[in-house]
This record gives structure tokens, sequence and C-alpha cells, in this order.
């Protein structure tokens, strides 16, 4: 607390005499010996007074977690744009790219996060998979399914039930054994469209959770996870006006045709 690494949910250093707060959410940034931090800067799709939003690169977490603290993209963002306090509305796994939109003030973070617990946020994926043979038109699919977590802790499984997760997915592109799938969740449970990918027989490539958990490994830049966040649309509350962000990124096809 003396050097300032607890704060507030909104970013505010708490000091050792501080008064007790009920409730009050607290947060520890700890420091991590000789964590990589890239120098690299990263790309703003949008600032104002209320918003900042980015496209986050893969393998780069949005808020510190294990051997990530600086290098997340909540401290890589307040040090390029010299702002304090940047609070992410949604999140994405570590491995997924693309847009991340977060807000300035702890109040307007409230505002905008409604949009989420409202399913009023439109929000479009792109994922790239193997499928070796066209499938049939039409070329969608609604796939619903209840998701718990399971074993590892990590990761998460379909089990019976209500569901919980529901997911629109199209085929847009389809070449050499490759897709590019078009994913538009209808609601937001942790690791849902991997699961929802590997469910219909076409896991998103680079997967390391689905439909199998692979070794440990270091992250490596030429094989990311082949999904990212593309579009984010809704009517901004604040001011009335119709909000489009799309990211620059693109999940590529990976090259030679799979399986030969």
């Amino acid at each position: 607390m003396a050097d300032g690494l607890v704060t507030t949910a909104d970013g505010r250093a708490l000091a050792v005499d501080a008064p007790f707060v009920a409730h009050q959410r607290v947060a520890y940034f700890r420091e991590v010996e000789e964590e990589p931090v890239g120098s690299e800067k990263i790309v703003i799709v949008h600032c104002d007074e209320h918003l900042v939003v980015a496209d986050k690169p893969p393998f780069m977490p949005v808020t510190p977690g294990g051997r990530f603290v600086k290098s997340c993209l909540l401290y890589r963002l307040e040090a390029q744009l010299g702002i304090e306090g940047l609070s992410p509305i949604h999140r994405l796994d570590r491995a997924t790219s693309g847009l991340v939109m977060l807000s300035r003030s702890s109040e307007v973070r409230s505002v905008y996060g409604g949009l989420l617990a409202r399913n009023t946020m439109q929000r479009l994926y792109e994922a790239v998979a193997a499928v070796p043979d066209p499938p049939p038109q039409p070329r969608r699919w609604r796939v619903a399914s209840r998701i718990v977590p399971g074993t590892p802790f990590f990761r998460m499984q379909e089990a019976a039930g209500e569901a919980n997760a529901v997911t629109a997915i199209a085929l847009d592109d389809w070449r050499d054994g490759w897709g590019r799938f078009e994913l538009r969740p209808e609601s937001g449970k942790t690791h849902q469209l991997r699961l929802h990918m590997a469910s219909l027989g076409w896991p998103i490539v680079h997967d390391r959770l689905y439909p199998q958990l692979l070794p440990e490994a270091a992250d490596d830049l030429a094989q990311p996870l082949g999904l990212v966040a593309k579009r984010l649309s809704f009517d901004d509350p604040t001011t009335g006006r119709r909000r489009v962000f799309e990211s620059r990124l693109r999940p590529a096809f990976p090259g030679p045709k799979p399986n030969g």
C-alpha cells in the first residue's frame, strides 16, 4: 500500500491510513520479476472523453493475471495514452485478438456495462477452422447449450440442462479446406465461442483448450488462436447515437490445405 500498488476499483491508490469502506473492492497489482513488456504500440480504434476502444493483440491479457501484470492491455494502454483509471467494460481471453472497450471512469463503466447485461450491444467475431468438405446450404447454425466449469478449472464444458449460452454461427467463406465463420454471441459465457465451434466439429484453428487440452507450450506468435472480436455496435446510452467500432485484425487462413 505504501508503494501505491493497492488501488480502488476505479484505479485510485489506497493509502495505508485510508478509512474502511464496507463492501469496497480493492485490487493489488503485484510486481513480477523479469516480466517481459513489449514496446510496440497498441492500435487505438477510438478514444473520447468516455471510452477507449483498442485492438488487443493475441497472447495479451486484458487485466493483470498470473505472470502478466505490466504487460496486460490495461496497464499498456494507461502508459501509452497517459490516462489513469481505465476499466474494461468487457473481457477477451488472452489468446483472442480484437476489440476491447474500456471506460475512463467507474460511473461510465456502469452505464456502458449495462448494454452487455441487457444484451443490447451487438458483438461480431470472426473465426477460422479446418472444414475439409464444404457444408451444404444454408450455412447457418444456432448453437445453444449449458456451459459450466470443467476440469481443470480454467477449462469449461457443456452439460445437460437448460441452455445458458447461445451463438449464431454462419460460414462466410470456404476455400481449400478452411472456413471463415461469423459468430454472434447472444450470451457471454466464458469460452462460449470456442466450445460452440468445437461442438459443431470445427474447432477454431490453434485452439489449445478445445476440443482437447494440449500440453503447455510457449506462445507462438506465428500461430495465434484464429478468433478475432471484429465488431461492436450499439446505441450510445449517453448520446443516443449509433456506435459501430470495427477491428483492423482478421483471422487468416493458415495456408496449405489441412490434412494434406
